[in-house]
């Protein structure tokens, strides 16, 4: 398979997957939040433009970040947790420091073209579900080499948004689609689906896995607060 034709089938599944959000049931649970800053994991923490930024989960997957980090231990490398759930107002916050640079960038497009930009890696604050607590961005950082791995589109936690993104796009290396295997896989065996888009982007019970799983209810809605 081509670049352009991986491509154009990871966009086809990212628009045919918008399309059905409406159709899932969200039956949220309640479950609460936890703070990853504070469980003891042997975790490292991307810094966060938003102030206070506490790493939150839900209660579930809290475990399962316990579990991928005593796995990676054993291989002297530790989950960089990037980001998890987000209020609305942390979300803002990420769709306009992300416009001012396209805006810098691309100096004669107008508003909504700036916008649409924008939203094809980072969703509105009512579509993102980093608000339902059950999402998690993460990478990985490599003891031995003191560094995080080359995912192909990184330079340490700095990650340049472009369609090499694309979890298994067809020009990464060997040792790139080595490195986005094992973080993958590590989430995938605790049942999170990754982002056709994203491969550091992991969901859990929400309207996303849902789809992914072929499930017509999800348990984990939008967290306002």
């Amino acid at each position: 398979m081509t670049a352009k034709e991986y491509c154009e089938l990871v966009e086809r599944l990212d628009r045919f997957q918008k399309q059905l959000i409406p159709t899932i049931i969200i039956k949220d649970d309640n479950s609460p939040l936890i703070s990853l800053k504070e469980s003891g994991f042997n975790l490292m923490f991307e810094p966060s433009v938003y102030e206070g930024y506490k790493y939150m989960v839900r209660e579930a997957i809290f475990g399962k970040i316990g579990r991928i980090s005593k796995i990676l231990d054993k291989q002297e490398k530790v989950l960089v947790i990037r980001s998890a759930w987000r209020s609305f107002a942390h979300q803002k916050l990420l769709r306009n420091r992300r416009a001012k640079i396209i805006q810098k960038e691309h100096p004669n497009k107008s508003l909504k073209e700036i916008n649409k930009i924008v939203s094809y890696f980072i969703a509105s604050e009512e579509e993102s579900m980093h608000s339902t607590g059950g999402a998690v961005d993460a990478l990985i950082y490599d003891l031995k080499k003191d560094c995080v791995l080359n995912f192909g589109n990184n330079d340490g936690l700095n990650l340049e948004l472009n369609k090499t993104c694309y979890p298994f796009h067809p020009d990464i290396t060997a040792q790139v689609r080595e490195n986005r295997e094992l973080l993958i896989n590590l989430f995938e065996n605790e049942n999170f689906v990754v982002d056709p888009k994203e491969y550091w982007h992991f969901d859990y019970e929400n309207v996303i896995w849902a789809i992914e799983k072929g499930e017509k209810e999800a348990k984990y809605g939008n967290i306002k607060k």
